[in-house]
């Protein structure tokens, strides 16, 4: 039946583009997170202590 085409293709197409999100989603939460070190910085002030 040719009237049923479109809406296999219709199915088709929200069943892919489904699996593509989903997959998309999986692979991005999946990855392990970067890990930002921050750079050691010396915490000395160029001023000197008014305190002896």
């Amino acid at each position: 039946m040719p009237q049923m085409a479109p809406l296999l293709w219709l199915n088709l197409y929200m069943f892919f583009s489904a699996v593509f999100i989903l997959s998309i989603i999986l692979i991005f939460f999946m990855k392990p997170p970067v890990k930002i070190e921050a750079p050691s910085v010396k915490t000395e002030s160029l001023t000197q202590n008014w305190k002896w």
